[in-house]
């Protein structure tokens, strides 16, 4: 297990990683920045390769990686190919490059895993009915096929939940199929004290089939925009406080992924690509220290014509980097007391 894990989680840290500085690398090439290092990890150098005016290096530590470009620093010395020559829309582009390219990389997982798996999806014919709910008292059996509610056609499950919820608790006409001959129950929903939603009491059948490349693509950016939106209407009310910051840094991390390995290959691909799509949105966040601190240091100096001065850099720095660091210790803490070691 505690192998499984480390192996886990390397693998889900570094493909991550490798893909942001990847972002921020091939940008960089793009727009005649010279890139002085791509490196895979931290720490001593364990095989590195220079290719042109850049190496690529793999480092002892697997955790992590870096791109390292001419003239990121103001006081480094700068030619026509530093960082800090090129244009604002130039030096923004390669800093939005990492975050975009941990969105890409879920697309391609879920492409792949589309392609690999196929798609469930939930039918409009009734798998089971909870004793005692209110499908039970009306009669709903399973192998029922939901046709309509109160005289409207129902299409698919999804339509079919939205119009129990639409239907505020009052009484539904449920029209079905049983054995091909058609049927009316009339049902009254109840609330569910856990998701504080309506509910009838019946689970639904699935229908697998294997989508085409083409479909599979679509299926890939829709799932990965949902995950993306509904995430960040998360972050929103953690931020105001409106809801407990419910983090986890690298320990809880490495516990998910190894939990995750032991189910296979599949679900750790959907674990990497949930992470991916957390830390593009953390990133774009506008914290120094941050991708999206970088953006907005950038766009202030496109405003005033000049960048701010190396003081107040510093200063802005210094105070992302201990938020940073407070957002650490407290993931650290939660992920400890996850594990009950005190």
């Amino acid at each position: 297990m505690f192998s499984t894990t480390i192996i886990a989680t390397i693998f889900v840290i570094g493909l991550l990683v490798i893909f942001h500085e990847f972002g921020h690398f091939i940008t960089a090439k793009s727009v005649g920045m010279r890139v002085n290092e791509f490196a895979v990890g931290f720490g001593p150098k364990v095989i590195s390769h220079r290719h042109g005016e850049t190496l690529y290096s793999v480092r002892a530590f697997p955790l992590g990686g870096f791109v390292k470009i001419a003239g990121m620093d103001p006081d480094d010395e700068q030619d026509e190919k530093s960082y800090q020559t090129k244009p604002i829309w130039a030096r923004m582009l390669v800093i939005a490059a990492g975050s975009l390219m941990n969105f890409i990389l879920p697309i391609l997982l879920f492409f792949f895993i589309i392609l690999a798996t196929g798609i469930d999806t939930p039918t409009t014919t009734v798998s089971n009915v909870l004793e005692g709910s209110p499908a039970a008292q009306a009669g709903l059996q399973p192998g029922d096929r939901i046709t309509k509610i109160n005289g409207t056609p129902m299409e698919n499950w999804q339509q079919f939940v939205s119009a129990i919820q639409a239907g505020g608790g009052n009484p539904l006409t449920i029209g079905l199929e049983r054995n091909g001959v058609p049927q009316s129950v009339v049902v009254t929903p109840q609330v569910d004290p856990k998701t504080n939603r309506q509910i009838i009491g019946v689970g639904s059948e699935v229908a697998h089939y294997q989508p085409g490349p083409g479909e599979a693509a679509g299926l890939a950016v829709k799932q990965t925009y949902m995950i993306a939106t509904s995430m960040l209407a998360g972050i929103g009310p953690m931020i105001t406080g409106k809801a407990p910051a419910d983090v986890a840094g690298p320990i809880g991390v490495a516990q998910m992924a190894g939990q995750v390995a032991q189910l296979g290959i599949m679900p750790l691909l959907k674990f990497a690509a949930f992470l991916s799509i957390n830390l593009g949105l953390i990133n774009l966040l506008p914290v120094p220290v941050l991708d999206g601190g970088h953006i907005v240091t950038l766009a202030i100096e496109a405003v005033r014509g000049k960048p701010l001065s190396r003081d107040k850099l510093q200063w802005i720095q210094m105070v992302g980097f201990t938020l940073l660091m407070l957002l650490f210790l407290l993931a650290t803490y939660k992920d400890l007391s996850r594990l009950k070691l005190f």
